[in-house]
């Protein structure tokens, strides 16, 4: 149901009260009350003049034609009040306004109310959504079988590479007789490569005790919490750098040194390493 506004409200008590009062007055065949209410209505007419501004044209002209109904008392107000009516129902109709017909518009809703109220809902309160989107899965199976995948890969790398590579034990190490070149395992074959350049004492402990040192405070100097590459810049820069630097060591060292450790070409002298 549709709430009439306050003001609207406190017009038709004050003229409910106005109309009893004058009701009583004519049936008590009193003239003095009756100029009383007369004098009231005048001050009631300059009130809704005052509020007019506030009230549409089309409600005042319907307060205005009851007044005029039940002060007639009859069908003699009746005729203005239609003649009133029809002519402001025309200019009303071209502004855009409702037709009034009778002091009712055409366009009124229940009990000929023109006026809608509208409120403004927030979308919660209408839409419930119950499961939320999150950037978190289960361990199992979402991480464990891409895990598994992995291995399985790996595993069979590993075999197809045993297959076609042969890789023979070697015989027992002879103390009387050093190989020529003599290197480490691939994976220190970096270190190996540092000491032809600097002091075994930085080579082998100083610049690998800073590089330790720096992937360890990484994580203290790149706070930022995002998981994407492209949002962490200094830390994917910084592996970067660390991990080419190391596999350029361990690829020199491995095809490019050959007897006596010496610099040598691969293509023109032959490789000097074994698996």
């Amino acid at each position: 149901m549709t709430e009439i506004p306050e003001h609207l409200r406190k017009r038709a008590e004050e003229a409910r009260k106005k109309a009893e009062a004058k009701a009583a007055a004519e049936s008590g065949g009193d003239a003095a009350p009756a100029d009383e209410d007369a004098a009231s209505s005048d001050a009631g007419g300059a009130g809704d003049s005052a509020e007019s501004s506030k009230i549409p044209a089309h409600l005042l002209e319907r307060s205005r034609a009851a007044k005029a109904r039940k002060q007639g008392g009859g069908d003699e107000s009746a005729a203005p009040a239609a003649a009133t009516a029809t002519a402001t129902a025309a200019p009303a109709a071209a502004a855009g306004a409702p037709a009034v017909v009778g002091g009712v518009p055409l366009a009124a809703g229940p009990g000929g109310h023109t006026q809608r109220l509208l409120t403004v809902v927030k979308s919660g309160s209408i839409q419930d959504v119950k499961a939320k989107p999150v950037d978190k899965v289960h361990v199992w199976p979402h991480l464990l079988v891409i895990e598994f995948v992995a291995a399985l890969a790996c595993t069979a790398f590993t075999l197809v590479f045993s297959i076609f590579v042969n890789a023979p034990l070697l015989e027992l190490a002879n103390p009387n007789e050093t190989p020529n070149p003599s290197k480490a395992p691939w994976y220190f074959l970096g270190l190996q490569e540092l000491l032809t350049m600097f002091h075994p004492m930085v080579a082998g402990v100083t610049i690998p005790g800073m590089g330790i040192f720096i992937l360890i405070l990484s994580p203290y100097v790149d706070r930022n919490p995002s998981n994407k590459p492209e949002d962490r810049k200094f830390a994917v820069s910084l592996f970067t750098v660390q991990l080419m630097f190391w596999a350029i060591l361990v690829i020199i060292g491995s095809f490019f040194r050959g007897p006596g450790f010496n610099f040598v070409f691969p293509w023109r002298d032959g490789l000097f390493f074994e698996l």
